[in-house]
């Protein structure tokens, strides 16, 4: 039952404002203090290895990542899982189609993760890349300069914005959501106290879940942002060199000749 309510919760991260119930009610998101934002932030390995774990004990029953390689779990930058560790994950959790065998087989590093399962369940692949979280006033997106875009920040906001009151019309009930475009969502809070429990004994309320889920989705979606980051800081420590250089060639070549007049 709970990774049915998981797909319902979750789908409304791709349905949007689109799906809400009631218009009117500016959606609330709070700002999250990601360890991977900022020029200098970085992935936290354990953050991603328990939002691995959030994903495939709750999510994957319903939703998939068919554009994330499952071999990317070892990569480093990413949740760091060791070679027979990924070999292990793959095969145990899920099967894949193969057209020589003309039968399922468990997966390998090789594979992608499986496709959603249900056909109206969205595919989480680039989820956190989907979603803005932040936009400025009147759209203009100026709170992204200084907040990010706030695609983590809203799987976190949505799946930890349930206020507790529900109502019933035409035979379907909804859940109050304060993240939620309109305040009223069609999807049951999905995620539990204690619903998981963490190989390193973290915390495992509703809150850490949902920021770990978050974190492992950006991750999905920005495999390759430290690599990013990184060839960025050597690009800019490269033209601030270039142009120091520039400036004392200049001042040298130039300087003798400044000031003095031609007959």
């Amino acid at each position: 039952m709970i990774r049915k309510l998981t797909l319902s919760a979750l789908a409304a991260l791709a349905l949007g404002a689109g799906a809400a119930h009631a218009a009117g009610d500016e959606a609330h998101i709070h700002d999250v203090d990601f360890s991977f934002e900022g020029p200098f932030g970085a992935f936290d390995q354990m953050q991603l290895q328990r939002g691995l774990q959030v994903y495939t004990e709750v999510c994957s029953a319903c939703h998939g990542l068919r554009y994330v390689p499952i071999r990317t779990l070892g990569d480093e930058g990413g949740p760091g899982l060791p070679e027979d560790q990924v070999r292990a994950y793959a095969s145990q959790n899920f099967e894949t189609f193969d057209p020589e065998l003309d039968d399922t087989r468990p997966a390998t590093p090789a594979d992608h993760f499986p496709a959603s399962n249900l056909e109206n369940a969205p595919d989480l692949s680039l989820m956190a890349k989907a979603r803005a979280g932040f936009h400025g006033p009147y759209g203009l997106g100026i709170n992204q300069f200084f907040q990010g875009i706030g695609g983590p920040e809203y799987i976190v906001n949505i799946l930890t914005g349930y206020t507790g009151e529900t109502k019933e019309e035409a035979g379907t009930t909804y859940y109050g959501n304060k993240a939620f475009p309109g305040g009223w969502i069609a999807m049951a809070p999905p995620l539990s106290d204690d619903q998981v429990t963490f190989a390193d004994g973290h915390a495992a309320d509703v809150h850490h879940m949902a920021e770990d889920a978050a974190a492992f989705l950006m991750w999905a979606a920005e495999p390759h942002m430290m690599a990013r980051k990184h060839a960025g800081f050597v690009a800019v420590l490269f033209l601030a060199i270039l142009t120091v250089l520039l400036y004392l060639t200049n001042k040298r070549l130039w300087a003798p000749h400044k000031g003095k007049k031609h007959a």
